[in-house]
């Protein structure tokens, strides 16, 4: 196992690891709309912060050697189902190979953000 650790994502607000290396698959941590260049929420829309976690994505990502064509799952968590089409529109943008998804709304995220994103991907 490898540790991936980079400043292209925000930092672990926890016990945890940005992201992990396991045999050819790397596996990310939930991404939330942390702009890692000042450690604070980007945006206040769905779209705002969908566009700031797929950064956050791309980031940690490019650190472990990878890119987001590479992502085969990803595991969505709204704040409010409400939020799907619009959330949907940014996500596209970015995840144009179609992974397998799950998509959930959840009662509240970590600090109370609208958007969590988190993946698994092929080196």
């Amino acid at each position: 196992m490898k540790v991936i650790k980079t400043d292209k994502a925000p930092g672990a607000i926890g016990p945890y690891s940005q992201a992990m290396v396991v045999n050819n698959l790397v596996y990310c941590s939930g991404q939330i709309p942390i702009n890692p260049a000042n450690g604070e929420i980007e945006g206040n829309t769905i779209e705002a912060q969908t566009e700031q976690v797929c950064k956050n994505v791309v980031g940690l990502l490019s650190a472990a050697g990878t890119s987001i064509d590479k992502v085969f799952k990803t595991t969505c968590f709204l704040s409010d189902m409400g939020d799907f089409a619009a959330f949907n529109g940014i996500y596209g943008k970015y995840f144009t190979s179609c992974p397998a998804r799950s998509c959930v709304a959840v009662k509240t995220l970590p600090k109370n953000v609208l958007v969590e994103v988190e993946v698994i991907a092929e080196l």
